[in-house]
């Protein structure tokens, strides 16, 4: 091969090159510019009167910015109200313990509603108890009052592959309940008294919340369900509705009608997510936001969910 062209391809391969890379960074920082654009948009809305709405969806963890978040809006003086909107069938005790303190703390300077939207059982409930009034969907599905400890059994799979397990503990109790061996009555008892005493603090709150008798709290908290028709009647929700109803408590407890609502979303900045939104951003601008989805995208992050300790979660189809 002609030694010019051997070099003619080498250039036309760096100018290639070159190209693609400014190709790519003009991309991200598109992406970035659009989602600041964004965020600086929420900023200055933020900055006029207005009522702060907050998501609580998918199982319920420890989550110690939606407190952060919720602390702020406590003492944004530019927040009237909030709506706490709910779609979660519940998680870690601990989690909804956390949040419902977390709420109750804005509730002490400014009305909160805590909206039930598909479903809104165990912790999710727990959750929406600490709203000064609770509005439902007909439909919506909620209940589910209790406490649930679970854990794995695969001593038989061991036996049938010849694997065993040795150990030596201090004590009896000592991590039990174990997956490996059939847990003694000692262990089942401790398990049951640590669920038990969490099942009689939820039970408690519903009570005091609800302006109920513990009787018939407790009567309710059979772990049992119900659609948002059920739970009025049962006096777990006030109302039934959607926004429109949301909108006319708040304006009996003073808050203008006509204020916008304003979506008070977990901040991206600090892990990948920011550059999957700022990307998706960029991509339904360009008219392709049908073929590649922000889900689809944050998926990409390899998000992974770890529950631990005591959980109060709605479980279909269990055995």
């Amino acid at each position: 091969m002609d030694q010019s062209v051997i070099v003619d391809r080498g250039r036309l391969r760096r100018k290639l090159s070159f190209w693609r890379v400014l190709a790519a960074l003009l991309i991200v920082g598109l992406g970035f510019a659009l989602y600041s654009a964004t965020a600086g948009d929420f900023a200055s809305r933020a900055l006029r009167p207005h009522i702060a709405r907050v998501t609580v969806s998918g199982l319920i963890q420890d989550d110690t910015e939606l407190q952060e978040r919720l602390e702020k809006i406590a003492e944004n003086d530019q927040v009237k109200a909030l709506i706490v909107s709910i779609s979660s069938p519940g998680g870690t005790t601990y989690g909804g313990e956390r949040l419902y303190y977390s709420i109750r703390e804005v509730a002490e300077k400014k009305p909160v509603v805590s909206s039930i939207r598909t479903l809104a059982a165990s912790a999710g409930y727990m959750i929406a108890t600490a709203g000064d009034t609770i509005i439902a969907g007909e439909t919506s599905i909620t209940g589910s009052i209790g406490v649930l400890f679970q854990y794995p059994q695969v001593r038989e799979l061991m036996d049938k592959l010849g694997i065993s397990l040795q150990s030596i503990k201090s004590s009896p109790l000592k991590a039990e309940p174990s997956p490996f061996t059939d847990a003694s009555e000692e262990a089942k008892a401790m398990i049951r008294a640590m669920v038990m005493d969490s099942y009689d603090w939820f039970v408690d709150l519903v009570a005091e919340r609800r302006n109920m008798p513990r009787s018939e709290a407790l009567r309710l908290a059979d772990g049992s369900i119900y659609t948002g028709r059920q739970a009025l009647k049962a006096k777990l929700v006030d109302r039934l509705g959607d926004e429109p109803e949301i909108r006319a408590y708040l304006e009996e407890k003073g808050v203008t009608a006509d204020l916008p609502i304003i979506d008070w979303e977990a901040p991206r900045s600090s892990s990948l997510l920011f550059f999957s939104d700022a990307l998706s951003r960029l991509i339904n601008l360009v008219g392709y936001g049908d073929f590649i989805r922000a889900e689809d995208l944050r998926n990409l992050t390899g998000e992974k969910l770890f529950l631990d300790g005591l959980i109060s979660v709605w479980q279909v189809g269990r055995d």
